[in-house]
């Protein structure tokens, strides 16, 4: 059983499950040093051939990018953005299964991250997913227009991406943000039972599957992340 632990992410084998738990204490923004923390935490997952489990901290999923980085140098803007682009596509294409558990809010690069795992569970409770960028200020990036297009409803794409929509948990399964939603107290049960029965696939049938059914979404993504996350090209400050 491999345990390892970080200033903000935590992961935990149990037998062939892979369990990450990122919790920055606030809002679990997806900075540049959380960011590379998940893709570490992927990483050896992968080595591992675990089935993941993604969870936020009680309350919220994740706020989504550090809005303080974009105030920064345009390297950093770009190196942050990227980060969480390439996550995402990674997640999408990732060989073993992942599941999501939104625990609380999921704004912008949170709910990117729910929308790419192959089952996503919330929880009941008071809470609000959302593509906001348009609230504050942000152009919606080509790669989340991309992630967004592949798995919500035509409806709730147009809605999501062009008035920043705050769903409540319901309303978001109903969208295609989440699959289906638990009481809190159940949630733990919830996803070993789920995980578990996820790992028992063939799993080299689910990584060709997985990628033959999102290879246009895949190619899409990753051309967007080539001609948009680079320098000169980002331009996605608060106005």
């Amino acid at each position: 059983m491999a345990k390892t632990k970080t200033n903000c992410l935590a992961y935990d084998l149990k037998e062939t499950i892979a369990y990450i738990t990122f919790d920055d204490g606030k809002v679990n923004a997806m900075s540049i040093d959380m960011l590379k923390q998940l893709h570490t935490a992927f990483d050896q997952a992968e080595a591992d051939g675990a089935t993941v489990v993604l969870t936020g901290r009680q309350g919220v999923f994740s706020a989504g990018f550090d809005l303080k980085t974009f105030s920064q140098d345009a390297e950093s803007v770009v190196e942050m953005m990227r980060l969480g682009a390439e996550l995402a596509e990674r997640i999408l294409s990732f060989p073993f299964p992942v599941v999501t558990a939104c625990t609380g809010h999921a704004l912008a690069m949170g709910a990117f991250l729910l929308m790419v795992a192959d089952l996503r569970i919330g929880v009941v409770g008071d809470y609000k997913i959302a593509m906001n960028e348009v609230a504050i200020g942000l152009t919606v990036p080509y790669f989340a227009l991309e992630i967004a297009r592949q798995r919500l409803s035509p409806a709730a794409f147009s809605r999501s991406v062009t008035t920043a929509y705050l769903y409540p948990p319901k309303e978001a399964v109903d969208a295609g943000y989440l699959d289906f939603l638990v009481p809190e107290d159940e949630l733990a049960d919830c996803l070993a039972s789920h995980a578990n029965s996820l790992a028992s696939l063939d799993l080299k049938a689910h990584k060709a599957t997985k990628l033959r059914a999102r290879n246009a979404s895949l190619l899409a993504i990753r051309a967007a992340i080539e001609s948009e996350l680079t320098l000169g090209h980002v331009d996605f400050s608060p106005t």
